[in-house]
């Protein structure tokens, strides 16, 4: 028998299989974040967005062989860190056989209030006046100003009521840092009262039991869109075993809504106080806080104000972890803000387990909105009856309408619950512009549905627009009039949700897209657009792709003789 002998010496790859880790990368990245192998801390996954901020930053773009070399130093794998940044928006990903982009990045909004403004006219003049070489000027989506409508950003500095000539001038300063914001600083909120709950609450003088009662009476809900009262969500994570977290969702990015960016501007401590108390309440072991990447300088408040608390010795150095998104709307759903949080692409999960009894590290979480939490030192400071003592129309307490469009006086405005458009335009907002008549609404931004004029004496607040199809949401309220071309209005508002879904599944990713294709048909086939939103609705994991239809069907059943005056045919 012949025996047939195996060749003893075993075949390597020279280079292990993928691209090979680029030493210098390496060696730069340790430079700008730290040396991961003394400090293994900064290997958290947590961790990975905030290291792709600073490389951003740093270098205005991210090219691959530094994600190799973020993967390496994190140790992690390559296609996570990959799918992970090239999943937001405000991370230039640049592959290896691409040229990195100018050095200056122009963004024009182009949400509603700001196409209604003259966005699309003003971006085709900045792209027509700018070297290409020098200056790439994009489309992005809602920045949060649509008081000031039409908003461009230079690098991280905004401009507001934006011109090319004033774009042109920030252009020419090379001076592209976040505008300063006048805020009111720990030693002036101290004066009037402030912190004083949170110190009897840390005392032992208030228990969480009369706070929440407090909070029942005052009949505070979730503001942040949802309306869920906040005493429950208190109550529902507290029946949950430690440890806990508290994490405050601070990424307003529903088209028409800035209210959060108002109340952070002028008192960030009243903010970070009811915060606290929150988490306080259901005994987290920290504090996180989510804040959009559109607001640049209330960043730098935020983090400063934080600071003084810390000096004060009022919290605990480290106890408030402050975050920041990167340019994803969907990371407002607070299952996707979560996954954010945790340095993950920001995809809705599956419910249940609910947040509240698995969220943040897989622990017990409570999520509050901004202005939710602003408002709790305020009503133990004045009373529950206070709040609750405001309302019309049978409704109770106060709501903020961040409120955009053709009005004069666009603005956060802070109202009673219950009040119609039709008295929030002419009490609040200096009536319509002149010119224009008041032709339809969104109650409740992008996602909130459209109404007719005809419509304009329906109490706004939770619970009172649901027979309409549409819902209040953040208040964020974009006025119409008899001016606005209809179908730039759908088209612009499906175009962002196109834009926006996360793609996980598939109703909501390729629904949004289809939508946008008949909408864009000088014929509008009513069958089939709600055929295709009752599948949307019906089977899309989360908000966007249940709500992005709202607008849609709103122009087709109350909007027909409109859309027919602007020449738009609706089909069935």
């Amino acid at each position: 028998m012949t025996v047939q002998t195996v060749n003893p010496k075993r075949r390597f790859r020279g280079t292990p299989r993928g691209r090979e880790l680029d030493a210098d990368c390496l060696s730069e990245l340790r430079e700008l974040l730290g040396n991961e192998r003394e400090h293994s801390e900064l290997r958290r996954r947590d961790l990975l967005l905030e290291h792709l901020h600073r490389i951003q930053d740093a270098q205005g773009y991210v090219s691959l062989p530094m994600l190799r070399a973020l993967a390496d130093y994190m140790n992690l794998p390559m296609a996570e860190v990959y799918e992970t940044a090239t999943f937001y928006a405000h991370f230039d990903i640049i592959h290896d056989d691409q040229t990195p982009p100018p050095a200056v990045t122009v963004r024009v909004c182009d949400s509603l209030s700001c196409q209604l403004a003259g966005a699309d006219a003003l971006k085709q003049a900045l792209t027509d006046g700018a070297d290409p070489e020098e200056v790439r000027v994009l489309r992005a989506p809602c920045m949060g100003r649509c008081e000031m409508a039409p908003v461009v950003e230079v690098g991280h500095r905004h401009v507001n009521y934006a011109t090319q000539e004033a774009v042109e001038a920030v252009i020419d300063t090379g001076h592209f840092h976040p505008e300063t914001i006048d805020w009111q600083r720990l030693e002036d909120y101290r004066c009037e009262g402030g912190y004083e709950l949170l110190e009897q609450c840390q005392a032992g003088a208030v228990t969480v039991e009369s706070l929440m009662e407090e909070l029942e009476r005052a009949n505070l809900r979730g503001l942040g869109g949802a309306g869920f009262p906040t005493f429950k969500k208190w109550y529902f994570v507290r029946q949950e075993a430690g440890p806990r977290y508290c994490a405050i969702n601070a990424d307003e990015g529903e088209p028409g809504t800035f209210k959060d960016r108002y109340y952070l501007e002028h008192a960030p401590h009243r903010f970070l106080e009811g915060a606290l108390v929150s988490a306080w309440a259901v005994e987290a072991e920290a504090l996180y806080i989510y804040l959009r990447d559109e607001y640049p300088g209330l960043h730098k408040v935020l983090h400063e104000a934080i600071a003084e608390l810390e000096a004060a010795g009022l919290v605990t150095p480290g106890y408030v972890v402050m975050r920041r998104g990167a340019g994803a709307y969907i990371c407002g759903e607070e299952s996707a803000m979560i996954e954010s949080l945790e340095g993950k692409p920001g995809k809705p999960r599956h419910r249940p387990p609910f947040v509240a009894q698995r969220g943040l590290f897989d622990r017990p979480t409570l999520v509050n909105n901004v202005e939710t939490v602003y408002w709790i030192p305020l009503i133990h400071q004045r009373g529950a009856d206070w709040f609750a003592g405001h309302g019309r129309h049978g409704r109770t307490g106060l709501r903020s309408f961040s409120v955009s469009g053709r009005v004069k006086k666009p603005g956060v405005h802070l109202a009673p619950a219950g009040i119609t458009l039709a008295e929030l335009i002419e009490e609040y907002c200096g009536g319509m512009q002149d010119g224009h008549q008041l032709a339809g609404y969104l109650p409740g931004g992008a996602s909130g549905g459209i109404l007719p004029a005809s419509k304009a004496d329906i109490p706004l607040d939770f619970d009172t627009l649901q027979a309409e199809g549409c819902f209040i949401g953040s208040a964020a309220v974009m006025v119409i009039s008899n001016q606005d071309n209809l179908r730039a209005v759908a088209t612009n508002l499906l175009a962002f949700f196109a834009d926006e879904s996360c793609g996980q599944c598939t109703p909501c990713r390729v629904g949004t897209e289809k939508m946008l294709t008949l909408l864009e048909r000088q014929t509008w086939d009513a069958e089939a657009l709600t055929r295709l939103s009752t599948v949307m609705v019906d089977a899309s994991i989360c908000g966007l792709g249940q709500a992005a239809p709202n607008p849609v069907l709103g122009l087709l059943k109350d909007f027909r003789d409109d859309l027919a005056a602007q020449n738009l045919i609706v089909k069935g």
